[in-house]
């Protein structure tokens, strides 16, 4: 129906009351929303009920409408406040005020809404205000209607982290805009103090896990906008409980998270200044914090607690937990205070010194070993003042420190130590991971339903596979039962327009759309067909390829011609057993299908060729007699694969490095391979190399890269090079390309020097996850025999030589690796990466610490061999980190060097 005036059936039609409700029903429409409280308000339970059924049908009405945007606004601004004064219930009511498409009205009609409801009773509205309160987008647009509901009703004020957003933004001076200083009166603490909500809702800002933005604006202390200051100084005034805001900041800070949200609270306890006898009833609370939060509150959790310590207040037991606690975290600034208050502490009370040094000991396995060194030091200038268990104790810790500190161990701990037989060194690497298979697709319409629109489905390629397949399997099974499931399962209206798939396909989308009916059949088969044009980028190539297999979908689905996916992976990664394949081939020949182009392109890139099952398969694939059945067979013995090569653009004309340029140096050289420029789709063409071999700038975000890997599980040299312009970015802190590396690593295919720059690049990261991504990839690549060490190590020596990798992130990939007992394969690295930082012209800034490391892993695995400028390096001479670390590392090399000799000899 239009907008225009609905007929109104009632019993006693023209009576008042069915007038009364046509005009209501007639004011929404027209999108009056100012006169529906009068009209509203006169009209009984009955009266609302009939117009609320009305109301349902309009909202689900204009809902379909296209091209009357502003008319549906105009209704549905009407209908959040006449759908709130005819619901009896609270519940319903507040699902009707909660509702998504009433979003934009939120805000602006909460006025409105209370004259329709203020004849509810106060319990009636108190629920009402929690139920609004408890979700927290609704709590944030509706502030005004719930502070409204609070205040009527004379019930608590909802404590919510909506609701106490929207608060912060309406009681901060300027809300969102930045003020001027004229524009600064009332002050924000003059606000505070006049709003009655103030006491409970302050205490909740800072005990809230992400606190409004107005409080952690950087303004500076005294700005009339500084929340600290405003909240210290209500403290101060008895306006707020001191002991409340005490216990709810300390709380926020034990319960950590990221220095940004810890800020406030931080900033609160700090100005505070508590005294000694607050701070004693929250030792424990304070060595929490110093255990876990972000390094500045830990610190001045530490500096509170050293406080203490010193003037006796800390006991033994309490300080001990705190050294144990602080010692664990990796901030050296951190640690050496730690060692230095204990120290302090032994100097005035050495009876403490059973409690404390095995805590110290602890730091005996840090990684880093300069403070293995110190902790040494201070175990050895307090050991007289313990009993004999705890110097036992002592000196088994000491077998976690690093060889370099066994002679002073020996000297402190006596000949018991000398005589321990030494373990021989063993390399230790992972399990090689064993791919899994994946599971079947769902077995019912119900179970496929459920699956396609779960959450992360299009985000996870096994998932989405299995989704893809089962829809695909059941149209063709049961078209109609389908068809019929999904227009109850999901809103298809954005699928009508073709500009809804102008520039993606939106994952399975595409495919429903398809199966609809309800996109342009030529417009899809078009998209089925495209991908001849040069891409942008190889990402948008790696992209088109999916997305001409889900509009080949999409115009086949539901037919005969697509029974299942020949393409649909057997194990996680996106491989095909090529057994399965071939027998896959066999079900098409027997139904008379003929494999669709895409489907069957995608399914050779995904098969398996190595192993004994490929030769099986191709040989039960030519005797399927079929084209399709003759190419998997050629595939899987004679035709060689896609390959790839790269190299970098010399900048010989501007030696400054230049890290987000390294994507546009890098060129990738796809390797001519005629069958698949002729034989496969359009846009698989460019893997036969079509591609001009240049630069490709990719500075634009695509669609579908959680895919990419399970587009070439099988050729993952080819993979890597595809992805490098995004995984040079990670050296420069860019978090959105190390994912990958663990389909490189874990998949199969040649291994060169797009693998080795992939590893290397992620080692180099600058994002702490991304580094650890790359470990596991290096480390899996060893188990597998798949790792070249030497040329990963090549590659990082003259990234890091110009500056695209700093040495103490490398360092910080290598230690974590080697801790895991991997010292013969880091330093393998290691000594082909050193030899060109180590001849730069100028010292690399950091290179010590990658020189500490190499040394540790030399250390342990007896490795032997000096790298070119080392010699060089130690003949300078110095004290410098860079210089102590040299001598280090070339006396462990020279001592596994005569190791070796007195071995062999």
């Amino acid at each position: 129906m239009g907008a225009g005036k609905v007929g109104v059936t009632a019993r006693g039609e023209g009576s008042e009351k069915a007038v009364g409700i046509e005009k209501l029903v007639e004011a929404v429409r027209a999108g009056s929303a100012e006169e529906v409280p009068a009209l509203l308000n006169p009209l009984g339970a009955a009266e609302r009920k009939a117009a609320l059924a009305h109301f349902k049908a309009l909202r689900t009405e204009v809902r379909r409408w296209t091209g009357r945007e502003r008319e549906v606004a105009g209704i549905q601004r009407a209908l959040y406040v006449a759908g709130a004064g005819c619901h009896p219930g609270v519940a319903a009511a507040a699902t009707w005020l909660g509702g998504r498409d009433l979003l934009p009205w939120r805000s602006r009609d909460g006025g409105l809404v209370l004259q329709v409801v203020g004849g509810q009773t106060p319990e009636w509205l108190a629920e009402l205000a929690g139920r609004l309160a408890a979700r927290p987008s609704v709590a944030e647009d509706n502030y005004g209607l719930i502070r409204g509901l609070v205040e009527r009703s004379g019930r608590a004020v909802p404590e919510s982290d909506g609701y106490v957003r929207a608060w912060a933004r309406e009681v901060t001076p300027g809300g969102r805009r930045w003020l001027r200083p004229e524009e600064a009166s009332p002050s924000l603490v003059e606000r505070l103090r006049a709003d009655p909500q103030t006491p409970v809702l302050l205490v909740h800002a800072l005990s809230m896990p992400e606190p409004p933005e107005q409080v952690t604006w950087a303004a500076e202390e005294g700005s009339p906008r500084h929340w600290p200051t405003a909240a210290v100084t209500l403290v101060g005034e008895g306006v707020v409980d001191r002991t409340e805001v005490l216990d709810a900041t300390v709380s926020r800070l034990l319960r950590g998270g990221r220095l940004h949200d810890l800020r406030f609270p931080w900033e609160v306890l700090r100005l505070l200044a508590p005294t000694a006898d607050e701070f004693r009833g929250r030792i424990a609370d304070l060595v929490g914090i110093a255990a876990d939060a972000p390094s500045p509150v830990a610190g001045y959790a530490q500096e509170v607690l050293a406080g203490l310590a010193v003037d006796g207040s800390l006991s033994t037991a309490a300080l001990a937990e705190l050294t144990s606690a602080v010692l664990f975290r990796t901030e050296k600034k951190l640690v050496q205070a730690q060692l230095v208050l204990v120290g302090r502490v032994l100097t005035g009370a050495p009876g403490a010194a059973d409690a404390l040094l095995p805590a110290v000991a602890e730091l005996f396995g840090h990684e880093d070993t300069a403070l293995q060194g110190r902790a040494l030091k201070l175990v050895g200038r307090h050991l007289s003042a313990v009993d004999a268990s705890v110097r036992n104790e002592l000196a088994g810790q000491a077998d976690l420190l690093s060889p370099a500190h066994r002679q002073a161990a020996v000297e402190l701990f006596g000949d018991a130590l000398a005589a321990e037989s030494r373990v021989p060194y063993e390399e230790v690497l992972p399990p090689v991971p064993v791919p899994r298979p994946v599971a079947p697709s769902a077995s019912t319409v119900e179970a496929l339903v459920e699956d396609l629109p779960a959450k992360g489905v299009s985000d996870d390629p096994v998932r989405f596979e299995r989704a893809f397949d089962g829809l695909v399997r059941h149209a063709h099974r049961d078209r109609e039962g389908v068809t019929r499931a999904v227009r109850e399962a999901f809103t298809t209206g954005d699928w009508e327009h073709p500009h809804y798939f102008t520039h993606r396909s939106h994952g399975l989308h595409a495919v429903l759309a398809g199966l609809l009916g309800i996109a342009d059949p030529g417009w899809v088969e078009a998209r089925s067909a495209r991908g001849g044009e040069t891409p942008d980028c190889l990402h948008q190539a790696l992209t088109e390829i999916t997305d001409t297999r889900l509009w080949e979908a999409a115009a086949l689905i539901g037919t005969g011609a697509l029974p299942f996916l020949l393409a649909a992976p057997t194990r996680e990664g996106g491989g095909i057993d090529p057994v399965v394949l071939a027998e896959r081939l066999r079900t098409y020949r027997d139904a008379g299908v003929e494999p669709a182009p895409a489907d069957l392109a995608q399914a050779l890139l995904r098969v398996s060729r190595s192993g004994p099952d490929a030769g099986r398969a191709a040989g039960e694939a030519k005797a399927l007699g079929t084209a399709a059945g003759e190419r998997l067979a050629m595939w899987l013995l004679t035709e060689a694969p896609p390959a790839a090569t790269v190299r970098f653009l010399r900048r010989e004309e501007d030696r400054t490095p230049l890290r987000w340029w390294m994507g546009d140096r890098l060129v990738v050289d796809i390797a001519d391979r005629a069958v698949i420029r002729e034989e496969f789709p359009a846009a698989f063409r460019w893997l036969g190399g079509t591609l001009e071999a240049t630069p490709r700038r990719c500075r634009h975000w695509v669609e579908g890269q959680e895919h990419w890997t399970s587009v070439l599980p099988a050729d993952r040299e080819v993979l890597a090079a595809c992805v490098l312009p995004s995984l040079a970015r990670v050296v420069d802190g860019s978090r959105e390309s190390a994912e990958w590396l663990s389909g490189i690593a874990e998949g199969e295919g040649r291994v060169g020097r797009a693998v080795a720059l992939a590893v290397a690049f992620g080692l180099g990261a600058g994002d702490a996850d991304d580094r650890l991504r790359a470990v596991d990839a290096l480390l899996v690549l060893a188990a597998r025999g798949d790792l070249d060490a030497h040329a990963v190590g090549e590659e990082l020596g003259w990234l890091v030589a110009e500056g695209t990798v700093k040495p103490n992130r490398l360092a910080d990939s290598a230690r974590t690796a080697a801790v895991t007992g991997a010292y013969g394969t880091v330093w393998a690295v290691l000594a082909a990466a050193l030899p060109a930082p180590l001849a730069a012209d100028k010292p690399v800034r950091g290179l010590g610490e990658l020189l500490a490391v190499a040394a540790d892993c030399v250390e342990r695995c007896g490795a032997a061999g000096v790298p070119s400028g080392l010699v060089e390096l130690v003949a300078r001479g110095g004290s410098t980190q860079l210089a102590t670390q040299a001598r280090r590392l070339l006396g462990a090399l020279r001592h596994g060097t005569d190791q070796t000799r007195t071995e062999t000899a």
